[in-house]
């Protein structure tokens, strides 16, 4: 039973999981929008607000953690430094999520994941 079990599986073991999260992230981040399937950008959703509020945190653990979870060191750099002008009076609420056509081959729902 999964009662009470916020996780969303996403149909994959926890490393696989894990992974694809990781590398979503990442590419939302240093693309500003992706498309992918509504579970996952419900999914990818919360771990690209975390790594944005890591980011306005701005301390040095803060940019430890963000350079542990994203692949990409440069675009760490680069989300460190950009941040503050462009969410600086946010507070939270990074990311936005548009439904689109279902995909063709097996009918499922797909969104696309943006920065707002």
């Amino acid at each position: 039973m999964r009662h009470r079990r916020r996780v969303p599986q996403l149909g994959k073991p926890a490393d696989q999981r894990k992974a694809l999260l990781r590398s979503l992230t990442t590419e939302l981040i240093r693309h500003g929008r992706i498309v992918t399937t509504k579970a996952r950008a419900k999914a990818v959703r919360s771990q690209a607000d975390r790594m944005i509020s890591l980011a306005k945190e701005g301390t040095l653990s803060a940019r430890r953690r963000a350079l542990g979870y994203m692949y990409d060191k440069d675009l760490v750099h680069a989300l460190f430094i950009g941040v503050q002008e462009r969410y600086g009076n946010r507070n939270g609420g990074y990311t936005r999520i548009l439904r689109t056509v279902s995909r063709r081959g097996d009918n499922a729902e797909m969104a696309i994941v943006e920065l707002v």
